[in-house]
């Protein structure tokens, strides 16, 4: 297996290339990658986009975000089983602009979802007062072009957090 694999995410709004971190959060990456070589994610959408305004977030300071969520719903069939929570303490990868992580409920339910930061978000790694357990999110990759598509998705958000409109992702492939 590549050493530093790479992927190319096509949407319908432009495509984005990742660099995949598999030396520090090697269950992370292995398990993104099972989705892509099956290409479970093909067809899929960014169908969450989590802005200040839509997610009811100005009460909580402490715990706001600003992500793209995308890849399978919670609930869809086609999930595979959880893994093992990757935190930012144990990878050293925090949650910079442009940052890959799994989403979770409870740490070991990361399946088949996952989420881009715009811009960063402290609140997402361990010590984080997005979720009331502190273990954050297991980041596992980076942005490597295509920021700007990113931004044309972000600008896509609706007065909800979950997109009537939801946003096509043709493939998500090695490269």
């Amino acid at each position: 297996m590549n050493k530093t694999p790479h992927v190319l995410i096509e949407t319908s709004l432009g495509n984005i290339t990742l660099e995949l971190f598999l030396d520090k959060a090697p269950i992370t990456v292995k398990n993104f990658l099972k989705y892509v070589d099956n290409n479970l994610f093909d067809g899929s959408s960014i169908f969450r986009i989590v802005t200040d305004e839509n997610a009811g977030q100005a009460e909580d300071a402490n715990a706001k975000i600003n992500v793209i969520q995308a890849g399978l719903p919670p609930e869809h069939p086609k999930l595979l089983a959880g893994i093992v929570h990757e935190s930012t303490r144990e990878t050293g990868i925090k949650h910079l602009d442009g940052t890959i992580s799994m989403a979770r409920f409870e740490p070991g339910t990361a399946d088949g979802s996952f989420f881009i930061c715009i811009n960063d978000q402290p609140e997402l790694n361990y010590g984080g007062k997005r979720y009331d357990d502190g273990l954050g999110f297991a980041a596992f990759g980076q942005i490597t072009q295509g920021r700007e598509i990113l931004e044309k998705i972000y600008q896509k958000a609706e007065k909800q957090e979950y997109l009537n409109n939801q946003i096509s992702i043709d493939s998500i492939k090695r490269y």
